[in-house]
């Protein structure tokens, strides 16, 4: 096995553009969720009713077999390539005329696109100049979020003008676009590490079993993430509910306000390179946890009036990108084979979501918003909890 290269630093406009690169990529898994209706009434019914869970599916799996070939192949012919077949499964998409091509190509644009995003993440970490990893993190973050955010908005603008089919033909372009534009701004070199694909997978496993730090940091950023699931996969039923009773226009536009983890995402990127060491991390760590678990009393509150909703949509918000943005900072310094850490911690974070997804909805079922409210609070503070271990080895 070769040793890992130092990274040539790049500029903050390359990193810029990496995270215009990876709000792009990852808008492609997220066009398609304003558009079920539409699509299954094009194609027939329920048709495209599992399209979303395909993606995921594709997004997990990705996670666990793909990324770690970040390491071990040429980061940018790894992207390009990712990116070219996403191009197609998009286009596939577009033309698709059944369930099955839909949902074969919706399980390819979720593997594609979590590959690409989740290669550039730490392709970013790598390169960016010393002591301002944060910094690139906080670009990254914030086009991602950027992405996902507006990718909604998009996809019911541009269908309700020219139709869905148009939008995935559009994206498929874009894609291509981005695929040459990768081709000019990452740097061409060879692999970090000459290892076989299977001794990856297992170094990988070895690495979660024996860092610490990274399964602590991939606990805490799974059950943040589970508390931001949990509301988000029940508000919209709290909210089609007296008092409030509103319909799916009022409910998106509460999406709106996740632009607030855009942009606190850089500022905060900043705050983490300018923390002395990993203490100093945790203790901003355990703050924003704190914060996020407070949150939930406001969201309580927001149950019957829409101020503190918004209040506590904000706060919630904020922490949980917050914690996000310091578990990568963190995790991408605890060693230079950064696919195998992002394999690792993302599979982990993605999980946590899952299961708050999952938990939010029955706990809403079983006991209405004030469950819902409690568990996504026990989350953070069952995260907050497990910062307070000492851990004395990375």
């Amino acid at each position: 096995m070769t040793t890992v290269r130092p990274p040539r630093a790049v500029s903050r406009k390359t990193v810029r553009l990496l995270a215009t690169v990876y709000g792009l990529t990852i808008a492609n898994l997220y066009y398609c969720q304003p558009l079920l209706p539409e699509m299954s009434r094009s194609l027939g019914p329920h048709a495209a009713d599992h399209l979303v869970a395909a993606g995921q599916l594709g997004y997990a799996v990705a996670l666990i077999f793909v990324v770690p070939l970040g390491d071990i192949v040429p980061r940018r012919s790894l992207v390009v390539v990712l990116l070219c077949l996403d191009a197609a499964a998009l286009a596939v998409t577009a033309t698709a005329r059944g369930t099955g091509p839909l949902l074969a190509a919706g399980a390819v644009i979720g593997l594609t696109s979590a590959a690409v995003v989740n290669t550039l993440i730490p392709y970013a970490a790598a390169v960016a100049a010393p002591g301002e990893r944060g910094r690139a993190m906080g670009t990254m973050l914030a086009g991602g979020l950027t992405g996902i955010l507006l990718s909604r908005t998009v996809a019911g603008l541009v269908s309700q003008g020219i139709g869905w089919r148009a939008l995935f033909t559009a994206a498929a372009v874009v894609t291509l676009l981005l695929a040459v534009v990768l081709t000019r701004v990452m740097t061409p070199a060879p692999a970090d590490l000459a290892l076989p694909y299977r001794a990856q997978l297992r170094a990988v496993v070895r690495l979660a079993a024996t860092r610490r730090v990274l399964r602590r940091r991939s606990f805490i950023g799974a059950c943040s993430f589970a508390a931001f699931a949990v509301f988000w996969s029940t508000v919209a039923f709290r909210l089609a509910e007296p008092p409030y009773e509103y319909g799916p226009a009022q409910i998106g536009l509460l999406a709106l306000a996740g632009a607030a983890g855009a942009v606190i995402a850089r500022p905060l990127g900043r705050v983490a390179d300018h923390t002395a060491d990993w203490a100093d991390s945790d203790r901003l760590t355990r703050t924003a946890l704190a914060v996020g678990a407070a949150s939930f009393a406001a969201l309580w509150a927001g149950g019957h009036h829409i101020a503190w909703l918004l209040v506590g949509l904000l706060a919630m918000d904020t922490a949980v990108h917050a914690v996000h943005l310091l578990n990568l900072s963190v995790v991408y310094g605890i060693d230079d084979a950064r696919a195998r850490l992002a394999s690792v911690y993302m599979t982990i974070y993605t999980l946590g979501g899952v299961g708050g997804a999952a938990t939010g909805t029955l706990a809403y079922t079983l006991g209405g918003w004030t469950a819902t409210c409690l568990l996504g609070a026990a989350f953070l503070v069952i995260a907050l909890v497990s910062t307070l271990t000492r851990t004395e080895n990375p």
